[in-house]
């Protein structure tokens, strides 16, 4: 690696430890490659230089003075602007918070800061989070590493582009529908979405659902599993943070680093679309041919999917309840300063009944007991991490898929939500490029409840595929980057409106 803001995470904070490498130096570096970089993408538009640097040289005295130093220290770290910063503004990508700064952090901020780790600005993000493409009309358009044209996915698209182009090591994200997992696709690098509650959140508006959820992101797999260690607990402000009196139950070192794992002896199921996602021929092909490459190292690899029937009926009224609750009024109030993504949530949601509803929750259910039935046969399920390769960021979103009309705006989400229903844990890793050269993305999904264990099948196939250029993860060309024009002056930049 040729500048410290390459380095992984774990080997970051091994070299700090060492006092090998000074959390100011790295800072500069994360800076350096952010003032390089970034007008190609746009992916860090918040930045927090002067108080990382303060951060940093408190951070370089204690490891001078031998303090005893916390998991993530010394190490800079990108925050999605849905989640709330003391001090930095925090605008969730709407223009209604275009001026909003929080005078305390949320839990996940703070979190990450007692960890040590150095918040260096915020990471872009679609309005309110909607509609996987992340471009809003308070910092425009977020582009792809590999095509800065072409989508990051989201709503966490900020985060991993920001990580793809190592402008820092960590960064921290959300998921409803794939927000964690599609852009860690499209970008090529990790993302983790957590069993409900593992990360507590005390900001969702609908306390008891398990659709939303925070985790992290970064280049590996111990990477991400050193962030989860820090932001992982149990916390009476999330009813799903559920705990036994006196007895922690979510302990950190359980997701620290990857434990051991056989494949050899492992039962997989791959399935392309589980049976009902909108799968673009394309990506069948590459998963095949990906698959093809490694699915005779385990001991059982069959073409099997849990059955999914009524996910995207249960998923589209639930994921309404969620714009409904926290964002009717503004649409009713202030339709102007609202996206169509956002509006076309909250006016689904304003059609469904009580018994829309009731019935949606049943879908949901069933498909939970279905899945555990199929986990007695399976240890883990492989899938595309989404059903197209990255498109352009003109198109808010994919209306058709190989000639088909789309259900919905979200609905090419499909296999991600598939598994945000039943509440599993799932990773997307990095595995080469697609035909087209962009990135491809491999979901594994894991049992209910095997966070740790899920993680640490990511990272004994992450270590597999590295050897080999097909599959090991993929590196945007940071020279080309640095050379393109700035983002905002490509045409349709900031807004929504295709041109």
């Amino acid at each position: 690696m040729s500048e410290p803001c390459d380095l992984p995470a774990v080997e970051a904070r091994r070299l700090i430890g060492q006092k090998r490498l000074a959390p100011s130096e790295l800072l500069e570096s994360c800076i350096a490659r952010i003032e390089r970089v970034d007008h190609a993408v746009n992916a860090v538009p918040a930045r927090d230089f002067d108080r990382a640097r303060a951060a940093a040289r408190d951070a370089d005295a204690a490891v001078t003075g031998g303090h005893r130093l916390p998991a993530l220290h010394g190490l800079p770290i990108g925050i999605k602007d849905l989640q709330e910063t003391a001090g930095l503004r925090t605008t969730f990508g709407s223009v209604v918070y275009r001026d909003h700064t929080p005078d305390k952090d949320e839990r996940l901020v703070a979190a990450v800061r007692a960890a040590g780790a150095i918040v260096l600005g915020k990471t872009n993000t679609p309005e309110f989070g909607a509609g996987a493409n992340t471009r809003n009309r308070v910092y425009g358009a977020t582009g792809n590493p590999f095509d800065p044209l072409k989508s990051a996915a989201g709503s966490s698209g900020g985060s991993a582009v920001a990580l793809a182009t190592g402008m820092v090591p960590l960064c921290t994200g959300s998921d409803t529908g794939g927000s964690l997992r599609n852009p860690a696709a499209f970008c090529g690098i990790v993302g983790f979405r957590p069993t409900p509650g593992l990360v507590p959140s005390e900001r969702r508006d609908l306390g008891w659902s398990n659709l939303a959820v925070l985790g992290p992101m970064a280049r590996t797999v111990p990477d991400a599993m050193l962030l989860l260690s820090s932001i992982v607990g149990d916390d009476a402000t999330d009813p799903l943070a559920t705990t036994v009196r006196g007895r922690p139950v979510r302990c950190p070192e359980d997701f620290a680093a990857p434990a051991p794992v056989d494949l050899s002896h492992l039962r997989v199921a791959l399935t392309a679309d589980f049976g009902f996602a909108p799968t673009e021929r394309h990506i069948r092909a590459v998963f095949a041919d990906k698959a093809g490459l490694f699915r005779h190292v385990f001991a059982r690899a069959d073409d099997a999917t849990p059955d999914c029937t009524g996910a995207d009926e249960a998923f589209e009224i639930l994921r309404s309840l969620h714009f409904l609750t926290s964002r009717r009024d503004l649409v009713l109030s202030r339709p102007a300063d609202v996206g169509p993504n956002v509006q076309a949530n909250v006016q689904e949601g304003l059609r469904y009944s009580a018994a829309d509803v009731a019935r949606a929750q049943s879908l949901q259910t069933a498909l939970y007991r279905r899945w555990q039935a199929f986990f007695r046969s399976y240890d883990v399920i492989l899938t595309p991490s989404i059903t197209i390769s990255p498109r352009s960021w003109r198109e808010l979103y994919p209306a058709e898929i190989d000639g088909t009309p789309t259900r919905t705006y979200f609905h090419w989400l499909a296999l991600a939500y598939a598994v945000t229903l039943p509440g599993h844990p799932a990773v997307s890793l990095p595995v080469g490029l697609d035909k087209s050269g962009m990135p491809f993305g491999l979901q594994i999904v894991g049992p209910r409840g095997g966070d740790a264990f899920v993680l640490s099948v990511a990272a004994a196939l992450e270590a597999l595929l590295a050897g080999d250029p097909r599959t090991a993860r993929p590196v945007p060309d940071l020279a080309a980057l640095s050379k393109a024009p700035p983002l905002r002056q490509t045409p349709g930049f900031m807004g929504f409106e295709p041109r």
